[in-house]
């Protein structure tokens, strides 16, 4: 109670976001502000205007957003974007926005980094996206479909929220196990292989740590950054990644998609990318700034998980990388590094933890995937065998 809400979603989630509106005020929401987006209007920006102009931040906006990181405002991100509504433009201009943004509203993104803030993305159906997923089905149908597997893959397909509740608590208590075991083992990297190319070696800083099931801000509040969650991860040494890893699933990126991709990484930087589609965006996320080409984190997902078990790619990354073990170009999470929040972000570097405007997953995990746990004395420890946890 007392708290303010910082809303963030698209005009096609209107109907859900008043609904949240209300609901935040009926649990005592001091106040709720809500910034809509419009994607036919976001292509119009990108289309019709100079590349200066995204080398640029609008103040009002990185106002806004700072403001309520000062604030202490919960933020609650809304995902119901089409898959493809950025499809086809001048990468640069994107890769320009991100970087302007990131700098302009430091203050906002530093507080979700370093566990001063709440903060949650959740997905809503829209009609594009639903057709992108259910392409033979009619608008309408397509749309109850996505409800129905957004519902199911978040536990609350239950009529009754006190047992959604419970099932999310029971949920959070369920990763405490693994993570414990690979918190006590003390590897010091990652060995990945797979049939389809991947041959990868990614090494773990000294101090890394596993965490999964939620996280906890520096005053003690747990929360969940994404709904949904079935990852277990940490923060790859930025400067240590040998070999190649190739895509499980397609990434959709900033309205585009990338498609049968690989990343070929030398001392920890990828040097070499390729796609059968959209490797001029997948090219455009390593130049994003000096670190995007390095490793921020590996997250563990097991082939056999609810979401997998849907059968259901969502052409969104917030669903597909809890379907799949994935790793991350960009930022790394000072909250897997020991001491992390209380340290600088060069600090934070050179302890291995990356520094970027940008985080984009990808997913790595296919049904055959082996991991070994390297530790010190080069000793192997199976982590992973085809596909599911080998411990």
């Amino acid at each position: 109670p007392g708290q303010e809400l910082f809303v963030r979603a698209n005009l096609e989630a209107a109907p859900l976001v008043r609904l949240i509106v209300k609901e935040a005020y009926d649990l005592g929401a001091r106040h709720v502000t809500v910034r809509f987006s419009d994607e036919a209007i976001e292509r119009m920006h990108y289309d019709r205007c100079a590349m200066d102009v995204f080398e640029e931040f609008p103040g009002w906006l990185a106002e806004l957003n700072n403001s309520m990181a000062r604030g202490g405002a919960a933020v609650l991100t809304i995902d119901s974007d089409d898959p493809q509504a950025m499809a086809g433009v001048d990468t640069r201009k994107i890769s320009a926005r991100i970087q302007a943004g990131h700098a302009a509203c430091a203050e906002f993104y530093d507080a979700m980094d370093f566990g001063r803030c709440v903060w949650c993305i959740a997905g809503a159906a829209s009609p594009k996206w639903a057709h992108k997923v259910f392409p033979d089905l009619p608008e309408d149908a397509a749309v109850a479909r996505l409800w129905e597997a957004i519902f199911h893959t978040v536990r609350v397909d239950s009529d009754d929220p006190a047992e959604a509740i419970a099932a999310w608590r029971a949920h959070r208590q369920s990763f405490a196990e693994r993570c414990a075991w690979l918190n006590n083992q003390r590897f010091d990297a990652l060995h990945y292989t797979n049939a389809q190319g991947t041959d990868i070696t990614v090494g773990l800083p000294s101090g890394h740590l596993w965490n999964g099931g939620g996280d906890t801000t520096v005053d003690g509040v747990q929360f969940f950054p994404n709904m949904p969650t079935e990852e277990i991860f940490t923060t790859p040494d930025r400067l240590c990644a040998e070999g190649t890893v190739t895509s499980a699933m397609p990434l959709a990126y900033n309205g585009s998609l990338i498609e049968n991709f690989s990343v070929r990484f030398e001392g920890g930087r990828a040097v070499e990318v390729r796609a059968e589609r959209g490797q001029d965006v997948l090219q455009s996320i390593v130049d994003t700034d000096e670190n995007a080409c390095r490793l921020g984190e590996v997250a563990l997902v097991p082939f056999k998980s609810p979401i997998r078990d849907t059968g259901i790619l969502f052409y969104s990354t917030l669903y597909d990388e809890n379907a799949s073990c994935h790793m991350a170009l960009g930022q790394g999470f000072p909250d897997c590094y020991q001491g992390g929040l209380e340290m600088s972000a060069e600090e934070l570097l050179a302890a291995g933890v990356n520094k970027s405007a940008t985080h984009v997953d990808f997913m790595v995990g296919t049904e055959d995937l082996n991991i070994d746990g390297i530790k010190p004395d080069g000793t192997r420890v199976p982590i992973f065998r085809n596909g599911n946890w080998a411990f």
